[in-house]
């Protein structure tokens, strides 16, 4: 690797700002592809997407800023400079930091002639210089067969595990919840006492926690609600492909992790625990990981994320105080849900616009009923993030969203939400809607 390589001037070619979002990863390929191929070198197209894929990505999960692309083909071949805020530069090792895998290819072993990366005053900039696809270089790879060649191991058996549709807003949700699960489990678990094997096991949850953390980007949905309306919207709060790089001291830990946040919310569940009720998909996105891990690293071709809202079971209802009369009795459209995320209440003009015709039809089901898919993972993560650290931007204002009718179509509603703090960690929601 060359740090004190210059940048240069480039000759016409691709000069683009790419916004802080996993969409800029796809546009990048676009942009370097559609270059090769206005250069007539297209032999370089498969080995440059893999490499402009893992650079975007790094400035995208370890910098969080615009991203500045440039890439243009000269004499030499093609060469790509990607600017971000950060001013750490990768550490310098061999050229594995820049590896990728393509669907159906073998692996790839030296895919640059040279690579570096420049400081700059208010960052720095990765590049890399490309001459011919296919090359042979110093890296070494472990190779896999062909049914297994969505795997990468480099050579210190790292598992580059391969994430598919990918629910980046659920997941920084979640992220927020497991943290405060498993710190309240360990404060519980040690009592009084010092247990190694109980602090060895949050230490292992942790590492694989952190390790899904830098490399899984959080979409920016912004704190403005008409922003947040437009952008907390599928496919954005979505990525079609993430690497996971897993060292192999941190394989098992994931498993270890899956453990503890079991054991923590049996306790939760039972009362044991302050922290909020964790959403049927928060669980099934911690598991699919898991599995994704484990099957990957044995070899296993990576199967995607489906978001199981439909599936879930109804929430289990736990007896609260709180009178439903004033919502079932009122003229005005009202539903009233638990902090489980299900239906406890609501009148007779919701069902109306709602195309229901007895309550008993929505009471008992999740609020996910009236939801369209599209933005089922905005509602799961910002209801669970409101009860996990009070984040509160739609509540107590009125938003104009579409809701799902019992038919299958759509209704355009405003809908204002309040909260009711019941004590003891309850808290009830009630909405109001206007057709």
């Amino acid at each position: 690797m060359l740090y004190n390589h210059p940048v240069t001037e480039p000759a016409p070619g691709v000069h683009r700002t790419l916004r802080p979002h996993p969409a800029s990863v796809g546009e990048a390929r676009g942009l370097v592809r559609d270059e090769l191929a206005r250069a007539g070198r297209e032999d370089l197209v498969d080995t440059a997407e893999l490499l402009v894929s893992e650079v975007v990505t790094n400035a995208l999960v370890h910098a969080g800023t615009v991203i500045g692309l440039r890439a243009w083909v000269g004499d030499a071949g093609l060469r790509v400079e990607v600017d971000d805020g950060s001013l750490q530069l990768p550490a310098p090792r061999n050229n594995s930091t820049l590896a990728g895998t393509g669907r159906g290819l073998r692996l790839l072993q030296g895919m640059v002639d040279r690579w570096g990366a420049q400081p700059r005053d208010d960052g720095k900039t990765v590049w890399f210089e490309l001459s011919a696809g296919d090359r042979e270089g110093e890296r070494t790879l472990i190779d896999v067969p062909d049914d297994a060649s969505s795997l990468l191991v480099t050579a210190d058996g790292t598992v580059h595990v391969e994430l598919l549709n990918v629910p980046l807003l659920l997941h920084a949700a979640w992220h927020q919840l497991a943290e405060a699960l498993m710190r309240e489990y360990l404060l519980i678990s040690l009592g009084d006492e010092l247990d190694l094997d109980e602090l060895q096991a949050h230490a292992a949850a942790s590492d694989a926690l952190a390790l899904m953390h830098d490399h899984l980007p959080s979409p920016h949905v912004g704190e403005d609600v008409d922003e947040l309306m437009v952008g907390a919207v599928e496919p954005a709060v979505s990525s079609e492909r993430e690497i996971l790089p897993v060292p192999p001291d941190s394989l098992a830990h994931f498993r270890v992790l899956d453990e503890t946040l079991d054991a923590a919310l049996a306790l939760a569940d039972v009362g044991g625990l302050l922290t909020p009720p964790t959403q049927p998909e928060l669980r099934a996105f911690r598991r699919w990981v898991v599995r994704q891990v484990e099957e990957q690293s044995a070899g296993a071709a990576p199967t995607p994320w489906v978001d199981p809202s439909d599936a879930a079971p109804p929430p289990r209802r736990v007896p609260m105080e709180w009178s439903t009369e004033d919502v079932t009795s009122s003229d005005l459209a009202l539903i009233a849900a638990d902090d489980t995320n299900g239906i406890i209440a609501i009148s007779r003009a919701a069902l109306e616009i709602l195309g229901y015709d007895d309550p008993d039809e929505l009471v008992g089901r999740r609020l996910v009923a009236i939801i369209p898919p599209r933005l089922r993972q905005a509602h799961l993560a910002g209801f669970t993030l409101h009860l996990a650290i009070g984040r509160s931007v739609i509540l107590d204002r009125p938003v104009t969203v579409p809701a799902l009718r019992r038919d299958g179509t759509e209704t355009t509603i405003e809908l204002t939400v309040r909260s009711e703090n019941l004590g003891r960690g309850r808290h009830v929601f009630v909405a109001t809607l206007r057709a």
